[in-house]
């Protein structure tokens, strides 16, 4: 197991989510949710090797079964948002077995769920083919359990109580005992056009004071269970994910892997290259089925980026060791680091640019949606007030100047109505879709916010190297002596010409026909303007030369027809 993945989800009725249903997906079972009447059925999903429920010392035994205890969870759960477990999805080495897998499970269940009161459904997946991706589904409840195994409240109200000019909370229990040391409740006061909290010995000095509220002064979110507070923070995300990492090790050591997993991110552990991204069900479907999908196109060009960028920092150290005081060592070390520059700056342009259209293409979009919606939504109000209007005019008998005048009315709207579904159908037209396919539409925009998030953050990767080859790049060239610059300026020109010819090469072979000379070109530009340097004059180059170099400098290939996110 040479990577590292534990994702925490929350299970919340707000998010549209059922935590029966995540269970019946965990475990590949069939469950009933009674909150919604909703049966959900996994039975012919395929790769559950283990399903087991872990309850602390104290509570009930029937919560074995995870029926039961979800319906439990669902019951004491009362709003319409509330969160109702904790998900982790945790990677299990391949290298162990099913016995180790559930011996990893069982003690950081213990450690991190059943001993804080939490109960926990555990299921194992290894799909098909075996040992592909093992990995574990937890779901964690939030409320944990007190000593009489009933649920804790995840927070409690509290109320702001003054004494003198102190003021201080207290819940109801704690108040109890706070108001015989002479704590008051504030409730809210009106004297004059003022209002204002004020406890009641306070407003019975003031002439015309009346009391406006029966609810006393507290605090916006009340006071949180601690241990459900914790349970909520990013601190408890960490800690999870620390505790895995020390027990995947331990595992592995024990059965002498030299393998070692992290728990950190690339950035904390001072690595270079640039984390993949997710890719999914769908997306490895839609590869099978011969479907370029976006997120497995970005994963191979970041593979090939960090394959590149392995390479071009080895031949950095590589020369950094050999740098002394040596002209053809110094120029190579100095063209190495350029030549790595003006590759992440051909990655920075190219990456901004996605970011442009794709930024575009998401605001066009969204902005045709709701001018949609808001279309749809004025022939729905306006087809109701016609509907109003004709029963009205129906109703109205002898009174035929008011009719009169109701029909006129509902010619208006009958054309109002028109002139809106004209503006429909040309919206629609202008998605490309029917109405069924605005959701679709709607995903695409989130799918868009998603795919701006990675290119974001690979831009920031792009950014933080290139500024550390800058400082190497000029931490080499302020160490040399001033009578040594004419004599190191010529040596790089010489190799400068072969430098350009290997990286156009290894740009091509990542960027392919998607290379383009001219954005390589302002690449240069911007790296030698960043390090205050002038661009070298172009000489002529000999036949041999130019038969080294790749026809992809003067030949274009052809325009093949972009997709969404790339137009």
């Amino acid at each position: 197991m040479n990577y590292f993945h534990l994702e925490a989800k929350v299970v919340s009725r707000g998010a549209g989510r059922s935590v029966i249903a995540a269970a019946a997906y965990a475990s590949c079972s069939r469950l009933y949710n009674d909150y919604d009447g909703l049966t959900h059925d996994f039975t012919r999903k395929q790769g559950c090797l283990y399903s087991e429920v872990f309850l602390p010392q104290y509570a009930p035994e029937e919560w074995k079964d995870r029926q039961l205890l979800w319906e439990a969870v669902e019951s004491v759960e009362k709003t319409k948002d509330s969160r109702l477990a904790r998900e982790l999805v945790v990677a299990l080495p391949s290298e162990l077995s099913l016995d180790d897998w559930k011996g990893m499970l069982e003690r950081f269940i213990r450690e991190q769920g059943t001993d804080l009161g939490m109960c926990a459904d555990v299921n194992i997946h290894d799909p098909y083919p075996p040992g592909h991706n093992p990995h574990s589904h937890i779901l964690f409840t939030v409320r944990p359990l007190d000593e009489h195994g009933k649920w804790q409240t995840k927070t409690q109200k509290e109320y702001l109580c003054k004494h003198g000019e102190e003021e201080r909370g207290f819940t109801a229990d704690e108040f109890k005992i706070a108001k015989t040391e002479g704590w008051e409740k504030q409730y809210l006061y009106q004297f004059g056009e003022k209002k204002e909290y004020l406890p009641p010995s306070e407003a019975e000095k003031i002439e015309g004071c009346v009391r406006t509220s029966k609810t006393p002064k507290s605090t916006r979110y009340g006071r949180q269970n601690p241990v459900a507070e914790l349970w909520n923070s990013e601190e408890q995300i960490f800690a999870w994910r620390k505790s895995w990492e020390i027990i995947v090790n331990e595992e592995q050591e024990r059965h002498g892997i030299a393998d070692r997993a992290d728990c950190r991110s690339h950035a904390a552990r001072g690595l270079t290259e640039q984390p993949t991204v997710h890719e999914g069900y769908h997306a490895r479907k839609l590869e099978s089925m011969g479907i370029v999908s976006d997120r497995c196109e970005l994963n191979r060009q970041i593979r090939a980026d960090n394959k590149l960028l392995r390479e071009l920092k080895k031949q950095v150290q590589k020369l950094m060791k050999a740098v002394k005081e040596n002209i053809p060592a110094l120029a190579s070390a100095l063209e190495t680091l350029r030549d790595h520059m003006v590759f992440l700056q051909y990655q920075l342009i190219v990456n901004t640019s996605q970011q442009e259209v794709v930024s575009f293409q998401k605001n066009l979009l969204a902005d045709m949606l709701t001018e949609y919606k808001n279309v749809k939504a004025e022939i729905k109000a306006k087809t109701a007030e016609k509907k109003e209007l004709i029963a009205e005019q129906k109703n109205c008998g002898i009174h035929f100047i008011r009719a009169s005048k109701l029909g006129e009315q509902i010619a208006k709207l009958t054309e109002d109505i028109e002139e809106l579904k004209f503006q429909k159908a040309q919206l629609l037209s202008r998605l490309n879709c029917q109405d069924n396919g605005i959701a679709s539409k709607d995903k695409n925009v989130k799918e868009m916010d998603t795919f701006l998030g990675k290119l974001e953050q690979q831009h920031s990767t792009l950014s933080a190297q290139k500024e550390k080859d800058k400082a190497q790049f000029l931490e080499i060239r302020n160490s040399i002596v001033p009578e040594n610059h004419d004599a190191l300026m010529t040596e790089r020109e010489a190799i400068r010409s072969d430098g350009k010819i290997g990286l156009v090469q290894k740009l091509y072979a990542v960027y392919k026909e998607k290379y383009r000379s001219e954005t390589f070109d302002e690449a240069n530009r911007q790296v030698d303007a960043e390090l205050q340097e002038e661009p070298m004059i172009k000489k002529k180059r000999s036949i041999s030369e130019q038969l080294r170099t790749p026809k992809l400098e003067t030949q274009q290939p052809k325009k093949q027809k972009k997709k969404e996110y790339e137009r």
